[in-house]
């Protein structure tokens, strides 16, 4: 057993993994960027983490495998390589002949920033972009020429391009979709470029950059220049120059493909595979290509009228995709070493351990049992899409301040690096994209730095969080000699309720905020025949979640126009790419309390507290929750995570969402709150007072017990904090004891 004090972590090391969780038999492979010239790699298994009460003598600990990979490697920086972007290639000749035209509708959301912007560009012979000023402009060469005129952010705008590289010139057409009196933002002319340009034949066509850089480095593709912000839609390509009264129809209002439709070679609508990389040419050419680093789509277009928010009832009104320059789906870095899993390695949370000069990086993985069995009789399982949804969130000490009421905010020692690192490391699904717009995908395919086994969080005085507070209940299960499997949210959504039935109880962690339709499914059908759950989190099970199809690695989230939430879906997009319904859960007929009893209730900061048992403590059917425990004395008045077991995020229980109505209500935290803590948004219909901790009865934790179908049981904390007080007093606590019954009696195959 290897004990040590949190590391000192400062970004010079590291590194992701290939997969979030592996089996026996199987082989993860782990990408490493190290500033230093060497450093040290080995595996462990990690036993006890979660950032521990300031003055805690024990802090984490880890066992070391004694894998064959252990051992010293060469550093090496590797790059990441962010912006998302199309590109077509072995397109043919696309864009080499003596003339041409090209259009397209942009919305740009980051125009006159000072730096260029790519729409449509062949290597160093033609590129269709806005300038540093945000004007469109024509790199034909070395000449640069444009109008002068900046387009306005958020707007709709016709632009194109009629090259005649016979007559020496090119015609640009700027034109906004909407007018408005005193904005000088439609232009176009004509302008001489050489004459003697050549167009690169071998060059990919880009949409949504000006160009890429440098030789492709293993993996890695080159670097994107001049990234496009905004939504592109409907660029096509002819194989000739418009002629100047071609042009003027457009500058009128006509489109390239109804003045000149037998000149059209390449059409691309974006309206069609929108869960995919593929973009799709419907020119008949077969000028196909796809999508780089998961730009946006199923988001509206030119055309989007207000009438139809679902993009599957009106698929030409959505025909944008939306490209960002900190887009990271994934970072493409060459493995550093790969590690087998023995036969014989338990399940459980492990790390790639990568230290060098008293630096410290874990990258976090879970060895599963065998594919098709289990081990053990208990599953943790690790809320894998909530991690990815958090990870590398950007955090701001002032508004922190303001929403705990904490005078100081401590900040875990790796923030200040992903603040620093934000425009490449890729955005948490909490942050907005330099654009301003919200991350709706996040993928695991990068380094994730906050996933620890000690990272502080803010919301909860510096307590775990995710994966750290995770560790708690782990840490928990060690000392009581309970044996476990390590599922996750990933192998869930991918093998289904088969998955869980191999278990007697399934345990969740303290934050499954976010979940499939899929896992939802496994989860109901366990617990309705049978199965038995214990839900030792808050805010779980809150936001709708979809996996890319060709890409399981990265998840989707529409925020919609309601919930407790970090941004908002812009109009007409609250429908993820497959045409789900995005938001939240309980707005698709599926609130939390109908699987856990319990859900999302009320977020806030300050102090956390400790819940006091109701009558229904006394119910025979609850005796066995508390032998040994007394229901006259708070039930956590203490804990790692901001001093009590009710904190952070808390869940309640509501018939009219769901809860049975047979639940019992064994404890609750309410008026216990201070008013730092606030009732949901999604109840509150109209701005009123009164939704404080003080005042408000919803602002509460419910510790709530019910019997489902066959033999099922489910038991549900409702708050984030209760597994930060587990490990009080050496685990000798009532938090624990309550714990400890609940498990041990649904292990029991007699109890129904």
């Amino acid at each position: 057993m290897t004990t040590a004090a949190a590391p000192r972590r400062t970004g010079r090391l590291m590194g992701y993994a290939d997969r979030w969780s592996v089996s026996p038999g199987e082989a993860i492979a782990f990408m490493v960027s190290a500033e230093p010239e060497r450093y040290e790699a080995e595996i462990v298994r990690l036993t006890r983490g979660g950032p521990r009460t300031r003055g805690a003598t024990e802090t984490f600990a880890c066992e070391r495998v004694g894998a064959a990979v252990d051992g010293a490697y060469p550093g090496g920086v590797q790059e990441l390589r962010p912006g998302s972007y199309a590109v077509v290639t072995g397109d043919g000749g696309l864009l080499d002949g003596r003339g041409f035209t090209v259009q397209a509708w942009v919305c740009p959301t980051t125009p006159g920033r000072g730096r260029r912007a790519g729409i449509l560009a062949k290597g160093e012979g033609f590129g269709l972009l806005l300038d540093e000023t945000g004007a469109l402009a024509c790199r034909a060469g070395d000449a640069l020429v444009g109008t002068g005129v900046p387009l306005l952010a958020g707007h709709w705008y016709l632009v194109a391009a009629a090259v005649d590289l016979d007559a020496g010139t090119v015609r640009l057409i700027q034109r906004p979709q909407r007018r408005y009196a005193g904005d000088p933002d439609r232009a176009g002319g004509v302008w001489d470029i050489a004459a003697d340009l050549r167009v690169d034949g071998d060059a990919p066509v880009l949409i949504g950059g000006e160009a890429l850089a440098g030789q492709a480095r293993g993996r890695q593709r080159p670097r994107l220049v001049g990234g496009f912000n905004g939504k592109i839609d409907g660029p096509c390509v002819l194989d000739r120059a418009l002629t100047a009264g071609e042009t003027a129809l457009l500058g009128e209002g006509a489109d390239s493909r109804e003045v000149a439709a037998q000149s059209v070679v390449a059409d691309w609508n974006f309206s069609l595979d929108l869960q995919h990389r593929r973009i799709t040419d419907v020119s008949g050419r077969g000028f196909h290509g796809e999508t780089v680093n998961s730009p946006l789509r199923a988001v509206t277009g030119h055309r989007w009228t207000g009438r139809y928010r679902d993009h599957r009832l009106a698929p030409e009104e959505y025909g944008a995709i939306h490209f960002h320059d900190d887009d990271l789906d994934d970072a493409r870095w060459d493995p550093a070493f790969r590690y087998e899993v023995p036969d014989d390695l338990p399940s459980g949370a492990y790390a790639a351990r990568l230290s060098s000069d008293g630096e410290e990086d874990y990258v976090v993985f879970f060895v599963r049992p065998p594919r098709g069995r289990a081990n053990q009789r208990v599953a943790f399982l690790a809320s894998t899409f909530t991690y990815m949804a958090y990870s590398n969130i950007q955090q701001n000490p002032a508004r922190m301040r303001e929403m705990t009421g904490f005078a100081e905010v401590e900040l875990d020692e790796i923030d200040p690096f992903i603040g620093e690192r934000s425009g490449d490391l890729g955005r948490s699904l909490y942050n907005l994209h330099s654009d301003g717009s919200g991350v709706a995908h996040v993928s695991r395919l990068r380094p994730m730095l906050n996933v620890q086994p000690t990272y502080r969080w803010f919301l909860s005085g510096g307590g775990g969080w995710c994966f750290s507070g995770d560790m708690y209940l782990l840490d928990w299960l060690r000392a009581q000699g309970v044996d476990y499997d390590v599922i996750t949210d990933d192998d869930l959504h991918e093998e289904g309720v088969e998955l869980l039935r191999r278990y007697a109880v399934v345990l969740t962690g303290m934050h499954p905020e976010y979940v499939s339709g899929e896992m939802l499914d496994a989860l109901t059908d366990y617990t309705d025949t049978g199965g038995r759950l214990m839900y030792l989190g808050g805010n779980g099970f809150y936001w709708v979640t979809t996996v890319l199809p060709d890409r399981p690695h990265v998840i989707e989230i529409r925020r919609g126009h309601a919930g407790t939430r970090a941004w908002a879906s812009g109009p007409g997009e609250e429908h993820h790419a497959n045409g789900e319904p995005g938001g939240l859960w309980r707005h698709r007929g599926r609130a939390p309390q109908r699987l856990a009893g319990v859900g999302f209730t009320a977020q806030g900061g300050g102090p956390s507290v400790p819940y006091r048992c109701t009558p229904a403590s006394r119910d025979p059917r609850a005796a066995f929750i508390f032998e040994g425990v007394e229901v006259d004395e708070p039930i956590g008045d203490f804990g790692n995570n901001g001093g009590g077991a009710a904190g952070a995020e808390v869940d309640r229980a509501d018939a009219s969402l769901g809860t049975p109505p047979h639940a019992l209500v064994l404890a609750t935290s309410q008026g216990e709150h201070s008013d730092l803590f606030q009732h949901v948004v999604e109840e509150v219909l109209a701005m009123k007072t009164g939704q404080g901790g003080t005042e408000c009865a919803d602002v509460r934790a419910d510790l709530t017990f019910f019997e489902t179908p066959e033999g099922g049981l489910v038991f549900s904390v409702g708050s984030i904090d209760w597994v930060g007080s587990l490990s009080h007093n050496g685990y000798d606590n009532n938090v624990s004891r309550i714990t400890e019954n609940v498990l041990r009696r649904f292990l029991d195959p007699d109890i129904r």
